[in-house]
C-alpha cells in the first residue's frame, strides 16, 4: 500500500496541479478530495497548457482512475463543459469516477453568492462567485442536493422543490430575482443523465484499490491557510483542504494515510482579502509578480505576493501532518539582490511563531526577516542539487532548518522535466 496526500500548504495556487501530474504518472488512483471549481490547476504537458477546475489532475492519463470525492461540491453544468473542453483537445481516453454523496452547485447558489458579497460591502471576503460557499452552507444546513438525488428524476424534482423555495425567500430578501422550478429542473435533470455513467460509491472504490495495493493520490483544493478549520478567518474557503481532513472528504479510514507532502511556493502569494504579513507591496513584488506569472487560473486576478512566510508554513505543516515539502517557482526569485525569509512575527512587541486566531491581531503581526544573498544565475535547466548556486541551496537548506521538514522535490520551470525529485516517497 501507498498512499499521497498533497496539500497546499500556503494561501493556495502553490502549484499543486504541477506536483499532482507528476506524482500521478505513478499513481494508479488521483483523487480530488474537496472544493469545487473555485480552484484551478494549471499544467503544463510539452509545453501545452491545460488548466482544470474540478477534474482531478490524473485525468490525462488513461490508465489513472481519477475520483471526485464526497469533500466536493460539484457544479454539473461546469464539470461537464470542462470534460467537453479536454474531449476538443484530444482528452478523450480517461476513467472517472463521481461519487454519490458529493453534493452540487446549482443557479441559485452562485446567485447568493454574489449577493452575500455585495451585500457585505467593504467586509467582502473576495469570493469567485462561483457558489462554493452556498452550496457548503446548505449541506451542513442539510437541505443540499447531492449527486445521488441529481441522476433519479423523482427524487431530483423533490429535493429540488423544497429548497428552491428556501432559496428563493433568501433571493428576494437580498434584492434577486427570484427563480423558475421548470427552467433549473430541465436543464439539471439532463446534465444528471450525462453525469450518472461516472457515478459510484467512491469510498468502496478507494477501499478496494488500497486494499489491492494499489497507489492513490489524493489531491485538495487552495492551501491549508484557507481552511475554514485553521485558516485566517474568515478570509478563508468554505471547506478544509487539510490533510487531516482527507479521510472525511473521501470515506477512506486515517489508518490509510502514508505521508502528506505540503507544496509551498518559494515566496508566498495570496488572492482575494485578509490580512497578509510579508506582502511586498514594492517594485520586487511587482518582479516576482510577473516572472511568475501570478494571476489566478480561474478568476485571472493579480495575486498578492510576499516573501516567504515560515510563520504560516510551520502552522501548515502541523495542522496538516505535512511530513515532506515540495518547493515551487524557485526560479522566480533568480536575479534578486537578496531574498527573506519570515521566520518569526512580532505581535505588540512580542516575537512569535504561529497564527493568532484573530484578524486584529494578525494584522498588528510584524514579520521578522532572515537576509540571505540572492543569486544571479538561470536555474531554469538544473537537474539536481548540485547544479544550483550556493545562494539557492544555501536559502533551500534554510527552508528546512526553520520548518524541520525535508525538501524533496523543488520545482525550477511549468513543465513536467523542470521538476526535480531529491527522495522517493511514493514508492
Amino acid at each position: 500500500m501507498s498512499t499521497l496526500v498533497v496539500v497546499g500548504s500556503q494561501w493556495g495556487d502553490e502549484g499543486k496541479g504541477k506536483i499532482t501530474d507528476y506524482m500521478a504518472q505513478k499513481a494508479d488512483v488521483v483523487v480530488r478530495s474537496q472544493g469545487g471549481n473555485n480552484a484551478g490547476h494549471t499544467i503544463t504537458i510539452e509545453g501545452e497548457k491545460f488548466a482544470l477546475r474540478s477534474i482531478p489532475s490524473g485525468i490525462f492519463n488513461p490508465k489513472i482512475k481519477n475520483v471526485m470525492a464526497n469533500g466536493m461540491v460539484i457544479d454539473p453544468k461546469q464539470m461537464l463543459e470542462e470534460l467537453k473542453g479536454l474531449e476538443d483537445r484530444g482528452i478523450k481516453n480517461y476513467q472517472l469516477f463521481v461519487s454519490n454523496r458529493a453534493h452540487i452547485v446549482l443557479p441559485y447558489h452562485r446567485l447568493l453568492d454574489g449577493a452575500y458579497e455585495k451585500f457585505k460591502g467593504d467586509k467582502k471576503i473576495g469570493t469567485t462567485k462561483k457558489g462554493i460557499g452556498p452550496a457548503y452552507a446548505d449541506k451542513v444546513n442539510r437541505i443540499g442536493i447531492r449527486i445521488a438525488d441529481l441522476i433519479d428524476p423523482k427524487i431530483f424534482a423533490e429535493a429540488l422543490k423544497t429548497t428552491l423555495a428556501i432559496k428563493n425567500m433568501e433571493l428576494k430578501m437580498l434584492g434577486e430575482e427570484e427563480l423558475d422550478f421548470d427552467s433549473i429542473y430541465n436543464e439539471y435533470v439532463e446534465y444528471g443523465k450525462k453525469i450518472k455513467p461516472f457515478v459510484c460509491d467512491t469510498s468502496l472504490l478507494l477501499e478496494e484499490e488500497i486494499e489491492a495495493g494499489h497507489k492513490v493520490l489524493f489531491e485538495g483544493a487552495q492551501g491549508v491557510m484557507l481552511c475554514i478549520e485553521h485558516g485566517t478567518y474568515p478570509y478563508v474557503t468554505s471547506s478544509s483542504p487539510t490533510g487531516a481532513s482527507v479521510p472525511v472528504n473521501t470515506g477512506v479510514a486515517p489508518k490509510y494515510i502514508d505521508n502528506v507532502l505540503g507544496i509551498c511556493k518559494a515566496y508566498t502569494t495570496r488572492v482575494g482579502e485578509g490580512p497578509f504579513p510579508t506582502e511586498i507591496d514594492n517594485e520586487i513584488g511587482n518582479y516576482i509578480r510577473e516572472r511568475g506569472h501570478e494571476y489566478g487560473t480561474v478568476t485571472k486576478r493579480p495575486r498578492r505576493v510576499g516573501w516567504l512566510d515560515c510563520v504560516a508554513l510551520n502552522y501548515a505543516r502541523r495542522v496538516s501532518g505535512i511530513n515532506y515539502l515540495s518547493l515551487m517557482l524557485f526560479d522566480v526569485l533568480s536575479g534578486l539582490e537578496e531574498v527573506k525569509i519570515c521566520y518569526a512575527y512580532s505581535l505588540d512587541g512580542k516575537e512569535i511563531k504561529t497564527i493568532p486566531a484573530t484578524l486584529s491581531e494578525l494584522e498588528r503581526c510584524k514579520p521578522l526577516y532572515i537576509t540571505m544573498p540572492g543569486w544571479k544565475e538561470d536555474i531554469t535547466n538544473v537537474t539536481s542539487f548540485d547544479e544550483l548556486p550556493e545562494n539557492a541551496k544555501a536559502y533551500i537548506k534554510k527552508i528546512e532548518e526553520l520548518t524541520k521538514t525535508e525538501i524533496v522535490i523543488f520545482s525550477v520551470g511549468p513543465d513536467r522535466t523542470q521538476t526535480i525529485q531529491l527522495k522517493d516517497f511514493f514508492k
